[in-house]
């Protein structure tokens, strides 16, 4: 089997918290267990957990977040299911290093707790990457 990434996070309502990744953000849904659920987040399962003591207060920045990279094909179809919702946008969609090998577009956005959720693409993978060893699984 290949490693499988998990990230659990508290949340202060787990029907709201299922509401946002699930249908705004597209999320098949996992697991539902009494005080918890998973979302399978692009590969990542993210465990949702009925906890709101435990919820942090947003990053106004977004230096703390989590996010995905997708081909532009499907940032794009993302962002699209994203702007139809009433969502908090950190950081509205931009291109940066336009022209440039390292040319990426994103957006931050924040979950109904105020977890910052970066999504993003870019227009060249290989040169974005160049130099960085990922290192092989299975």
């Amino acid at each position: 089997m290949d490693p499988i990434l998990h990230l659990s996070l508290p949340v202060s309502d787990l029907d709201r918290a299922r509401e946002f990744y699930v249908d705004v953000l597209g999320c098949p849904l996992g697991r539902v267990r009494d005080g918890w659920l998973d979302v399978w987040f692009y590969g990542l399962q993210l465990t949702l957990q009925d906890d709101p003591a435990h919820v942090l207060a947003p990053d106004a920045q977004g230096v703390r977040h989590f996010g995905v990279t997708l081909p532009p094909e499907a940032l794009e179809a993302l962002l699209e299911r994203v702007r139809k919702a009433d969502v908090d946008w950190v950081h509205r969609v931009r291109i940066d290093y336009e022209g440039s090998p390292q040319e990426q577009t994103k957006a931050k956005i924040r979950d109904v707790d105020g977890n910052v959720i970066e999504l993003k693409s870019y227009a060249d993978p290989a040169e974005a990457f160049e130099g960085l060893e990922v290192p092989a699984t299975g």
